[in-house]
């Protein structure tokens, strides 16, 4: 299992972490997302590498900003 820490701007309520994480979920290979709207990190379990882009399409699809991996921003 592979676990990467994201950073999402604008999430304000459970509404918004329920989005992110219906559009991840959809994302292939992701197992679990885990939405912490008070710091705006995601945490994103998935069985292989997820692609940025892939992370960064399915954030936007929710109508938030993707800011990047937490370890790198």
């Amino acid at each position: 299992m592979i676990e990467n820490d994201y950073l999402v701007s604008g999430m304000s309520c459970d509404h918004c972490a329920r989005s992110v994480t219906e559009e991840l979920t959809a994302v292939p290979a992701v197992e679990d997302v885990t939405v912490h709207v008070e710091t705006g990190q995601v945490t994103v379990r998935s069985t292989d590498a997820l692609a940025e882009s892939a992370v960064r399409a399915a954030v936007e699809e929710a109508g938030y900003t993707y800011e990047g991996l937490a370890a790198t921003v």
